[in-house]
């Protein structure tokens, strides 16, 4: 089969298309005929460094997948040879005391495809029944694959952090990205009235075109005045981000008191000013979050499904073009996701 491996870590230098053997399924695993993966910032952060995961070289890259079931074992009862599927990408050890207790997302020797082991960025891969989920209807297999990443992180955050309600305002940085319109999406759908920013107009008039209430230029205006003006004062009741240090000051001003902010990343820096008078005196809850466990996935493919949300794909390219896929994500021009075709 072919496949995307990391030899070692740069640039696109390191990132070689292989011939090598085909995934071999063992008893309790699924083998998947991949059909489309998606790229996220992790894939560039192994690329480039890989520096607090362990992992080994080469290795294939990539998280997320869908496709379609060529092998599976006799007695499973969830799942059948030709049905088109989509990839939890987190095993975990189901033996640890978060596992025991049903939060395998807290799994203490996680191993994340494309991260600690193989990845999905193959023709084909196996992994165990339990991280097999039925593809929703009405999605082709690209937006199918955005599930397993960006969709499960922004689930997480805005249900089981957040926890919020559909009367409430969210304010949500860096629109055009896949977590980002992740959330604007299912919060949408929710109900939700949904602030968005970016420092580009063409992604903001995008973001209103989907439902959107307010966009703002986070390059012209003070995005925290802003919010101020348009919520009357009061400020918005959560704050999705994963922008971190450039974006956590103005974050932190945006909120309402008792507010919550719900962080999944920190692209610009990790040792944001706590400001914790701030925190303190308004009674704000800072809540950091990743990923997700099955049955949130279970839940936001079936969300998915029931509400028709529809991935945004920007792009799409063959496993031969992966330096322009890779490139295309690193520029940060994006608006949603970049999707690998692995049908050759």
């Amino acid at each position: 089969m072919k496949a995307a491996f990391i030899t070692g870590h740069g640039g696109n230098e390191v990132v070689e298309v292989r011939t090598c053997e085909p995934a071999v399924r063992q008893p309790g695993e699924v083998l998947i005929r991949v059909e489309a993966a998606t790229l996220n910032q992790v894939d560039l952060y192994m690329r480039n460094s890989g520096a607090g995961i362990t992992h080994r070289l080469p290795q294939i890259m990539g998280l997320d997948a869908a496709g379609v079931i060529e092998e599976v074992d006799a007695s499973e009862a969830m799942l059948k040879v030709g049905q088109s599927v989509v990839v939890h990408p987190g095993i975990t050890c189901g033996r640890c005391e978060f596992c025991q207790r049903g939060e395998g997302v807290l799994c203490t020797k996680m191993q994340l495809l494309g991260e600690h082991r193989d990845g999905t960025f193959a023709q084909w891969i196996s992994v165990p029944a339990q991280n097999v989920f039925p593809m929703p209807q009405g999605l082709s297999f690209a937006q199918a694959a955005a599930m397993g990443v960006n969709y499960l992180t922004a689930w997480r955050m805005l249900f089981t952090k957040a926890q919020i309600k559909p009367w409430e305002t969210v304010l949500i940085f860096g629109i055009g990205g896949g977590v980002s319109l992740a959330a604007m999406q299912i919060a949408k759908a929710m109900g939700v009235k949904v602030i968005v920013t970016s420092r580009e107009d063409s992604k903001l008039q995008r973001a209103l075109a989907m439902g959107a209430e307010y966009g703002i230029n986070s390059q012209t205006q003070d995005v925290a005045k802003a919010v101020l003006s348009y919520t009357g004062g009061r400020g918005v009741d959560v704050v999705i981000e994963n922008v971190g240090e450039a974006v956590w000051s103005m974050a932190m001003k945006s909120l309402v008191r008792g507010g919550r902010l719900v962080t999944c990343g920190a692209t610009t820096g990790d040792q944001p000013p706590a400001d914790l008078r701030r925190i303190f005196i308004r009674q704000l809850q800072i809540l950091g979050s990743t990923h997700g466990d099955f049955s949130e996935f279970r839940a936001l493919l079936s969300f998915v499904e029931k509400n028709q949300i529809a991935p945004v794909i920007d792009s799409e390219f063959s496993l031969d073009r992966i330096h322009d896929a890779l490139t295309r994500l690193e520029s940060g021009q994006q608006f949603g996701k970049i999707a690998l075709n692995l049908v050759v």
